[in-house]
């Protein structure tokens, strides 16, 4: 990707998801690449590469554009809550704090990491389809909120919680029987998913929990997709959830939430063109009050749950090029010091990213080359057919759109250690994850007794 002088003024500061980079990527007098005042090449040096970079600034843009045009488009309580599954640390947990947000989780890790970071514990939701009971102690004990998502966390739960003590803050997932694609969507009325109670068991479930005196089931959740560029879906699942929702309140239970998921995409390459958040929102509230004044039921609180759309164009990835191989008539590899151990998407759903010279952006493109990673796989590539200019071994090279489910899906593989994350904001940066050294990855690793000493030969 060449980045043009009008891209600037064409970034949308209103919804970052619909940018290819962050919002405060600029150009210096050199003509070299800066995000957050920083100039890339400058922290390439001072942390190393691979590196991954948030932007602080379209984080927060971000979460306050969720949270205003939440209050903007719609009449009753509502509450965003970030996904962070896309990308889990401390220091985005504080953010996601500072801006009055909420926060899933779906292991101890995210959950004690979110309330390190200072999350509310009312504002926290625990998921997750296979919930072990440490995970399920651990979130009665800080009564956060936990989503149902089959029966054995109904079971589990009822083997946990003592006789006569305080209940559960209870959520029910369902599969709506919708499912959302880029561009098109299917209802059906059973979907093949490992996630929530099939609609067919809906009432038997909320009827079950009734008899508990621990369960205080007091929402709702469907989730149906992810990188959803489509809006109408929404307008199904809205009637879907505001039924089972009248059903459960007729039933006895104190319904408040109405729990609508996430899924927004963002732009990762120049053809995609995902919705803005303020459409997003404004699609979802409608239809959510409009199928609750159909049933004459009080609002809801309105719960969302991005991930992907919050945090995903606030990153950038940098590499330094290393080797050049040269196939003639038919390929050019050049590698870079990563690859699927820190950004495994490409590899595990061909996803696809733009990228540029960190020091030459605007510089024409030369060539199409395919950027290879280190790994020991031939399908460790991150991108395929990449215009660019002709490159020297050391250029540092920026992947953008990698802020969320990069870091958070990293690996070890080849034993290459994870690269560093650093945050940055008006010209200033931050380490909120250290780089890992060759060897932290023996830390856990035990050699038996028997094998000490021994001639294996």
């Amino acid at each position: 990707m060449r980045i043009h002088e009008p891209y600037e003024a064409k970034r949308n500061l209103q919804s970052p998801n619909r940018n290819i980079s962050p919002i405060t990527t600029s150009i210096d007098k050199e003509r070299r690449l800066m995000v957050g005042g920083c100039l890339l090449s400058d922290l390439a040096k001072k942390y190393g590469t691979p590196l991954y970079i948030l932007d602080e600034e379209t984080i927060r843009k971000s979460c306050s554009t969720y949270r205003e045009s939440l209050k903007k488009h719609y009449s009753g309580e509502s509450l965003c809550i970030f996904a962070s599954k896309a990308n889990s640390s401390i220091a985005i947990s504080k953010i996601i704090e500072s801006e009055d947000l909420g926060i899933d989780v779906v292991s101890s890790g995210e959950l004690i990491t979110a309330l390190k970071g200072g999350i509310k514990n009312s504002h926290i939701f625990l998921h997750g389809n296979n919930k072990s009971e440490e995970e399920l102690r651990l979130g009665y004990k800080n009564k956060v909120n936990i989503v149902i998502d089959n029966d054995h966390d109904i079971e589990k739960l009822a083997e946990i919680i003592p006789k006569d003590s305080y209940p559960a803050n209870l959520m029910l997932r369902m599969t709506p029987g919708i499912e959302c694609h880029t561009h098109e969507y299917i209802r059906t009325g059973h979907l093949d998913s490992k996630f929530g109670f099939d609609p067919d068991r809906i009432e038997e479930i909320i009827i079950k929990l009734k008899s508990y005196s621990w369960a205080k089931l007091e929402g709702l959740h469907a989730h149906i997709g992810s990188q959803i560029f489509e809006l109408s879906p929404h307008e199904d699942l809205a009637e879907v959830l505001a039924e089972v929702f009248d059903l459960a309140k007729r039933i006895g239970h104190p319904m408040q939430d109405l729990n609508i998921g996430g899924g927004l995409g963002i732009r990762y390459i120049d053809s995609d063109d995902p919705p803005t958040i303020d459409d997003w929102i404004k699609t979802v509230a409608n239809a959510v009050s409009k199928a609750c004044l159909k049933r004459n039921l009080d609002l809801p609180r309105l719960i969302c749950e991005p991930g992907r759309s919050l945090i995903g164009s606030s990153g950038v990835t940098l590499y330094a090029i290393g080797a050049r191989k040269t196939i003639p008539g038919l390929n050019t590899y050049l590698s870079i010091d990563g690859g699927m151990s820190d950004n495994p998407r490409p590899i595990t759903y061909e996803s696809a990213y733009s990228a540029c010279l960190a020091d030459r952006p605007l510089d024409s493109s030369e060539e199409k080359v395919t950027l290879a990673g280190k790994h020991c796989e031939s399908g460790d590539v991150l991108i395929k057919n990449l215009e660019i200019p002709k490159t020297k071994s050391g250029e540092i090279l920026v992947v953008f759109g990698t802020g969320a489910y990069n870091a958070s899906m990293s690996s070890n593989y080849n034993r290459i250690p994870r690269p560093a994350a650093v945050l940055v904001a008006n010209g200033h940066s931050d380490l909120i994850q250290r780089r890992e050294q060759p060897e932290d990855l023996l830390k856990y690793d035990i050699l038996p007794e028997r094998l000490r000493g021994v001639n294996l030969n």
